[in-house]
């Protein structure tokens, strides 16, 4: 990137970007979002879902806190279609959680609504950061973005997270 094209970028984030995302520090992934408009280029997993009755609140929109269960659920098949288990991990001793969630709400989606979740991956030290949207099916509204910084413990201390570098190693290049 030249710097005439790098001083317009940040121009650009100065004046568009932490007014619609207060907060949070920018990375490699926002920076790319940004040039693309908002959009992740691509995505390394993606899983369909339906909105039930009870998730919605009284104004019949969806509870803002079952956006996280949706990203929660996806991250959830996605380990799995990585070839591994949660269940069989902390029999190992090995536990991935969740250190810091951050979601930004879009649109609202309603009963009935179809939606898909779509994730990516990145590694930031110890952490492996899922990068998630949820978009409505009928008309590809982006509804919510999430950002969901998770740690990995071995017998109850801290890791370097060389386990997500194990199982991720095929989406991690």
């Amino acid at each position: 990137m030249s710097r005439k094209e790098a001083l317009s970028l940040l121009r650009f984030i100065k004046t568009n970007f932490f007014m619609c995302r207060p907060f949070g520090k920018l990375n490699a992934i926002d920076i790319r979002m940004i040039k693309n408009n908002g959009c992740m280029k691509s995505y390394i997993f993606e899983i369909e879902m339906k909105v039930r009755d009870y998730e919605c609140d009284l104004q019949a929109v969806v509870n803002n806190a079952n956006y996280q269960h949706y990203m929660e659920h996806a991250r959830h098949e996605f380990l799995e279609a990585a070839g591994a288990n949660f269940g069989v991990l902390h029999q190992q001793g090995i536990d991935a959680m969740v250190a810091h969630v951050e979601i930004d709400y879009k649109v609202s989606l309603i009963s009935g609504d179809r939606f898909v979740v779509k994730l990516n991956i990145v590694r930031e030290g110890a952490k492996l950061v899922f990068l998630e949207d949820i978009y409505r099916l009928s008309d590809q509204k982006l509804c919510a973005r999430g950002r969901v910084e998770s740690i990995c413990v071995k017998d109850g201390k801290l890791t370097r997270g060389e386990l997500f570098d194990e199982i991720f190693a095929d989406y991690l290049k």
